[in-house]
């Protein structure tokens, strides 16, 4: 067995397991061995019945009086039993579990362990874990990995595999030397791996993380800087003349744009006229306006003769921007075509986009990764943009750059980060930062309460929803999990119909077709619908003027950035909006202070830097965040110090050893190779 073994080799994985595992994405051994729990449970000494309090996660030791009742609601069986103690009573209940009934003996001490809520001024613990006293006993102080999971696979069976794949294989030799693992405190590779799934301690889990999060941006860097070939600033070979029409479009705009919004016109206008190829990021807060400054910078290169290209990462969106596109070329009579291609279009509607980019050499051309694929040929191509660039690959923007013959590369982001981060990770890239609102932009009501506000947001949904506006809900999950209280897509979009009967509501997720997503955010966006009811997925989405309000369930699972990202979903119209964050309990205060940071400030990079300040070298136990993650491990800006570390770390090392030859390179490509990153060094070494 080795690291590419399929999953089924373990021991105890069936045809079905398998399938299991596959809808997480996991079909080797080493997929397996990189994933990672989402969070750690600690079994501390257990509590009597009268220490506990609400809101807390806690172990709780009682004996059980009376036979547990069993009760049906619809088809769904509820047992129910109660611990006493001398001044307080738990109520104790499960769902779908009757057999619990013949289980749970009278007269035997058990360990109950899950989340105190009150409901009716008493106590209760719903769907709490049971353990003897010697089982807790063997986890009392240990720190259990918990898994993301899907329906029908357990954490036990994951921590099964987990340690059968460690016990089966040998990872792969440390690629640090000695010296520099002891100069960063980092343990060796192997140990990490083992530590992040079995901690032997939480300054254990702590290293362990470390060391993964610094490989993460180790392998990251060192990918970027090899795919870039060490190549030489291209020449430009476009010529540019000075028209005059972006001028005059831009003084028929119906608003005036922002100080930092001209800045970096005039940034793109001057390098597109200049001796060099340009290569240029835009970085701008969600809502700040990049969108216009695409569109002229490629009516820039229409006016003069020019192809241009827009890739974006969603379909809905792709047709939004084309849309919008094909609308503004009307109103300011610019006789430019503009061209759509994604990967859903019919197969005539594609081959008619491909002639018509063979046939209009001046065309604005919108479209998703289609525009990547190889039968999409371009005329005369002299700028490539890509749009929420954290969504695509270092490589992906290259692959559209090499449609055309060293075109103008601009790359737009929302990703709040600092500048000093952004040089790292865009290094090939110069910067412009748009750090202003349009005026027209109102700010965001933004409210952080706890779950018992729930009634009167729904209320207030409602309310909006009869004034001809839209809401979004936002749940953490996609469907059920036996491990953790979030709430998820599939029974909240229930919940909420029961609630409000006369709106329309729809779910969205991530593990829905293609089409089915898209047809879901277009029905949104025509206002066919009223509330949409979403994962992550519609982080990076579509503008919706007439949606008003959020609702983020259990905003304390999501990373700063994330929700900064979602809450700018209701900052697209010129209408108020609110943006409700809900918390679970229990609610530390680092949790609380971050969150708290949401309340008070709608910058984007002061979000970033004051969630790195908040949470230090990062808040091991606890739920880890949500969402797509361009790292494994890594996340910002928590891991900001280990960034920059891995960056010089990295260059040092392709300085030093630039065709990977020594035995240090022959362990980096073993690196990038685990990691599946080994195309950079391939391409690079193919010259």
């Amino acid at each position: 067995m080795n690291l590419d073994s399929q999953i089924r080799e373990l021991k105890g994985v069936g045809e079905k397991t398998e399938t299991l595992f596959q809808n997480l994405g996991v079909y080797t051994v080493r997929d397996i061995l990189l994933h990672f729990p989402r969070e750690y449970h600690k079994f501390e000494q257990p509590k009597s019945v009268d220490e506990i309090s609400e809101g807390t996660v806690i172990a709780v030791l009682g004996r059980i009086k009376k036979t547990p009742l069993v009760r049906r609601n619809g088809r769904m069986a509820v047992t129910s039993t109660q611990i006493e103690g001398r001044e307080k009573i738990l109520s104790l209940i499960w769902f779908r579990m009757p057999y619990l009934k013949n289980t749970l003996k009278p007269g035997m001490q058990y360990v109950f362990y899950g989340i105190v809520k009150k409901r009716k001024n008493q106590l209760i613990m719903e769907q709490p874990k049971i353990y003897t006293i010697t089982q807790y006993q063997e986890l009392s102080d240990s720190l259990q990995p918990v898994y993301a999971l899907t329906k029908g696979l357990t954490n036990n069976l994951v921590r099964k595999m987990e340690k059968q794949a460690l016990e089966s294989i040998y990872l792969l030799d440390d690629f640090l030397p000695e010296k520099l693992r002891k100069i960063h405190d980092f343990c060796e590779y192997g140990q990490a791996v083992r530590q992040m799934h079995f901690p032997d301690s939480a300054y254990a889990l702590k290293n362990a993380r470390n060391r993964l999060a610094y490989q993460d941006f180790f392998e990251f860097i060192l990918m970027m800087q090899m795919s870039k070939e060490q190549r030489v600033t291209a020449k430009n070979q476009f010529t540019f003349e000075e028209n005059g029409i972006v001028e005059q479009i831009i003084s028929k705009l119906p608003y005036p744009l922002t100080g930092a919004q001209k800045r970096t016109i005039d940034c793109i206008h001057n390098e597109m006229r200049g001796d060099y190829v340009m290569q240029r990021l835009i970085q701008g807060d969600v809502g700040s306006g990049k969108t216009i400054v695409a569109f002229l910078a490629m009516i820039d290169a229409a006016s003069n003769g020019y192809q241009s290209a827009i890739m974006a990462p969603t379909e809905v969106l792709a047709r939004q921007h084309y849309e919008n596109f094909t609308q503004m070329c009307q109103d300011y009579d610019l006789d430019f075509p503009v061209i759509l291609l994604t990967g859903s279009m019919t197969a005539k509607q594609k081959r008619d986009a491909y002639e018509r980019m063979l046939l209009y050499p001046n065309a604005l051309i919108v479209g998703t990764h289609a525009l990547i694929q190889e039968r999409a040929v371009y005329e005369n191509l002299a700028l490539v943009i890509t749009d929420e660039q954290h969504r695509f690959g270092v490589r992906q923007r290259e692959t559209l750059g090499k449609k055309g013959e060293k075109p103008h590369i601009l790359v737009m982001s929302a990703t709040p980060i600092p500048r000093t981060l952004a040089i790292i990770l865009y290094g090939d890239l110069d910067i412009s930062v748009i750090d202003e609102v349009p005026a027209k932009r109102l700010p965001i009501k933004n409210c952080v309460v706890g779950t018992e506000f729930r009634p009167k947001a729904y209320e207030f949904i409602e309310k909006q929803v009869k004034d001809g506006h839209q809401a979004y809900v936002i749940c953490p999950l996609v469907e059920e999990s036996e491990n953790t209280e979030a709430e998820n897509v599939t029974d909240y979009t229930k919940l909420l119909k029961a609630e409000l009967p006369d709106v329309r509501i729809v779910c969205l997720h991530g593990k829905m077709k293609s089409a089915e997503k898209n047809r879901i955010m277009e029905e949104f966006l025509n206002h066919d619908t009223d509330v949409l009811v979403s994962t992550t997925v519609i982080e990076v989405g579509v503008n919706v003027p007439e949606a008003t309000v959020m609702i983020v369930e259990h905003a304390e699972r999501f990373g700063l950035a994330q929700l900064h990202q979602l809450r700018g979903r209701v900052k697209r119209g010129v209408k108020p909006a609110v943006c409700i964050l809900l918390y679970g309990y229990p609610l530390g205060e680092t949790s609380r202070a971050r969150l708290n940071v949401m309340r008070d400030t709608e910058d984007g990079v002061l979000i970033a830097e004051e969630d790195l300040k908040l949470r230090g070298g990062g808040e091991i136990l606890g739920t880890r965040q949500s969402g797509a993650e361009q790292f494994r491990l890594a996340e910002m800006p928590e891991h900001q110090n280990l960034l920059i570390t891995a960056n010089k770390d990295a260059r040092m090392i392709i300085a030093a050893d630039p065709d990977l030859a020594s035995p240090r390179g022959q362990a980096l490509r073993t690196l990038l190779y685990l990691f599946e990153r080994d195309g950079a060094v391939k391409t690079y070494l193919a010259g």
